[in-house]
């Protein structure tokens, strides 16, 4: 890719890869065929996919529809060579013990960016009567049947939520799950498993009760928008300047970035079914810092560190989520970017343009997030290890280009 001029025109913003994922491993929990619309073509969807099928689930994919035939009897199996390459994988413990009391999965790989345990999921789900042992890399987890309790999270875990929340909904009795995390991707899990008729009060908040029913019921569904892919959006136009219409993002979903985005100098607009946004010039530096929804999510910080290095003056950077999340810094000042970091803080002081130069995706938002630096960079800047990006992306190259992009995958 190369130095972009002005940005314009529109871009549809596809389903969530943070919803859909989580859906697909929830319609374990009803026998018979699940719909589920506006799912990204994305390697996540994929890897999500063999991994049902490797449970003997039947799976037909036909455009941005995924229609999911979950038999009476599964295979409770998630093996090493598919959880390794996704760490959302870990969400099917949850279904598994719930619809037919077993479950064995191997312990998670995904994105490199520092230590992520699932003590919080294990011990949640024993307050609801599961057992666990680990053999041989495996977690194997087994339930006569989840019994409802009140559980109390450490700190708001999505993951942790996701599975409680989806193990829950068939256990006996009422499960209350204190402190837990609120994201859109939640409230999206939370109103699907209701649709199939599960009991649940207290969505969008910290506290979530649940009352078990004995059985679910297959549904078609709509996953909600993409909140991260919009954000990326957003980030490209910071540096490159330029006007964009975001059809399907939702404003609601994204308050901090866009308060972040307009504080940095970014025009915005809510319309019937999207976003507006223009920059008129060069933007100026403002702190960030992470921190669970409703703050400004993790997954926002890489583009926004990004946008900074060319904005004008110099902001701090405070990562509160996970520790390890700035190993892409060294590929910015690899590009001429001024940034200082240490511990979980780093200053960006803002230059005129980067320099292009080769670098390497950590993860799936570094490597995005490298796209945006590319776009305001002088020169040529080749992105290794792009196969990050597909996996929370749906040809993020041709969408940009699309609109003025100077950005092409080889």
């Amino acid at each position: 890719m190369r130095g972009s001029g002005p940005l314009n025109g529109e871009l549809h913003v596809g389903g969530a890869k943070n919803s859909a994922l989580k859906l697909m491993a929830a319609s374990l929990l009803a026998e018979g065929s699940t719909r589920l619309v506006n799912v990204p073509d994305i390697t996540d969807v994929a890897i999500m996919t063999e991994l049902l099928e490797a449970m003997g689930v039947e799976i037909q994919r036909t455009g941005h529809s995924v229609d999911i035939n979950v038999p009476d009897e599964i295979d409770p199996i998630a093996p090493y060579s598919l959880v390794e390459r996704m760490r959302a994988s870990i969400v099917v413990l949850g279904p598994l013990l719930a619809r037919i009391g077993r479950a064995r999965v191997a312990m998670p790989g995904g994105d490199d960016f520092g230590s992520r345990p699932i003590d919080m999921h294990l011990q949640g789900l024993e307050q609801l009567g599961a057992r666990f042992s680990h053999e041989h890399g495996d977690i194997n987890g087994e339930a006569d049947r989840l019994v409802g309790a009140e559980v109390f999270l450490e700190f708001p875990s999505v993951g942790a939520t996701e599975n409680l929340l989806m193990a829950s909904v068939l256990a006996e009795g009422v499960t209350i799950i204190e402190n837990a995390a609120r994201e859109p991707e939640i409230t999206d899990l939370a109103n699907f498993l209701s649709e199939m008729g599960g009991r649940i009060e207290g969505v969008g908040t910290s506290r979530l009760r649940i009352e078990g029913v004995d059985k679910l019921t297959p549904i078609t569904y709509t996953v909600i928008p993409d909140r991260v892919e919009a954000a990326t959006y957003l980030s490209a136009l910071a540096v490159c300047g330029g006007q964009l219409r975001l059809e399907g993002a939702r404003v609601d979903h994204m308050e901090m970035l866009l308060r972040k985005l307009e504080e940095m100098g970014m025009i915005l607009e809510e319309d019937d079914s999207g976003l507006q946004a223009r920059v008129l010039g060069r933007l100026k530096a403002v702190d960030v810092s992470t921190l669970p929804y409703p703050g400004l999510a993790t997954d926002y910080k890489p583009f926004l560190v990004a946008a900074l290095t060319v904005s004008d003056g110099a902001g701090m950077v405070t990562e509160n989520i996970f520790a390890g999340r700035f190993r892409y810094i060294d590929e910015l000042v690899r590009m001429g970017a001024e940034i200082r970091a240490e511990g979980r803080h780093a200053v960006v002081r803002g230059v005129k343009r980067l320099s292009g130069a080769p670098v390497r995706a950590h993860d799936i938002r570094a490597g995005a997030a490298l796209v945006v630096a590319g776009l305001a960079a002088d020169g040529e800047t080749a992105i290794s290890n792009a196969h990050h990006v597909d996996r929370g992306y749906e040809d993020l190259a041709g969408k940009l280009s699309s609109v003025g992009a100077q950005v092409s995958r080889t």
